[in-house]
């Protein structure tokens, strides 16, 4: 079972690439990492972001492809419109089923991307997704729309052009599921903690790797929602620490 993580580079190990590899790792699978920048950041601050060119990370993508059977994968940070455009067409080159996390601001506060990726993202990367899996403020720019309340949530996933999970963790841990039109709530009780780095990061790998070990996407959603909730508790470092 190998799987793969196409995002940024998070040097201090909490979010993007290094954060997917340990998610995959501690749920049994093997991961494998297609860099699309790099960043300076911190879980408490967000500095600077330098991204690959487009060609490069069709190189790297090309080159495990075409030594791994790869089947799902998650997309993290892609930072650019063409960034999406290139990810998308290698999608559809491998026939790869994609969970993509809309990364689009930082947990440490930094705009990690171009202002016009929402639009990129709805036109060319979601279409040929098999979920998303937006936070409030990722979800109201995909879907330009306001998210106050539990109804909110469920009227902006059924904007969104692919199935989805909108995170709960701005809206008193209200999950909202949205798989073929039909609605999942999972609730989770917030907690107390600044150990919240990377938490997007690893719901979106863990859900892959999750689909990898034969789970239906509902379960792997539910499971991987468990995983991070075990991961914020049991944090350290001002980031998770999964305990299965």
């Amino acid at each position: 079972m190998i799987v793969m993580s196409i995002a940024g580079v998070d040097p201090s190990g909490g979010a993007g690439v290094f954060a997917d590899l340990k998610t995959f790792q501690a749920i049994g699978v093997y991961g494998t990492g297609i860099v699309t920048a790099l960043t300076a950041q911190n879980p408490y601050k967000f500095f600077s972001t330098l991204p690959v060119g487009e060609d490069y990370i069709e190189e790297q993508m090309d080159a495990v492809l075409e030594a791994y059977e790869v089947e799902f994968i998650k997309t993290g940070m892609l930072y650019s419109p063409e960034i999406i455009k290139l990810v998308s067409k290698k999608i559809r080159e491998y026939d790869l089923k994609a969970v993509v996390d809309p990364v689009m601001v930082a947990t440490s506060g930094g705009d990690l991307t171009r202002e016009d990726l929402a639009d990129a993202m709805n036109k060319h990367l979601l279409p040929h997704a098999i979920l998303t899996t937006p936070n409030i403020s990722e979800a109201e720019k995909l879907t330009d729309f306001k998210i106050t309340t539990e109804e909110d949530a469920i009227k902006a996933s059924e904007k969104i052009v692919c199935d989805n999970i909108i995170t709960g963790g701005h809206l008193d841990g209200i999950n909202t599921i949205n798989i073929n039109g039909n609605i999942t709530i999972k609730k989770q009780k917030l907690i107390k903690t600044d150990n919240l780095h990377g938490t997007g990061c690893n719901l979106s790998s863990a859900i892959v790797a999750y689909l990898a070990k034969d789970n239906d996407l509902t379960t792997s959603i539910l499971k991987a929602l468990d995983y991070v909730y075990e991961g914020i508790k049991n944090g350290n470092y001002g980031t998770l620490i999964a305990k299965l």
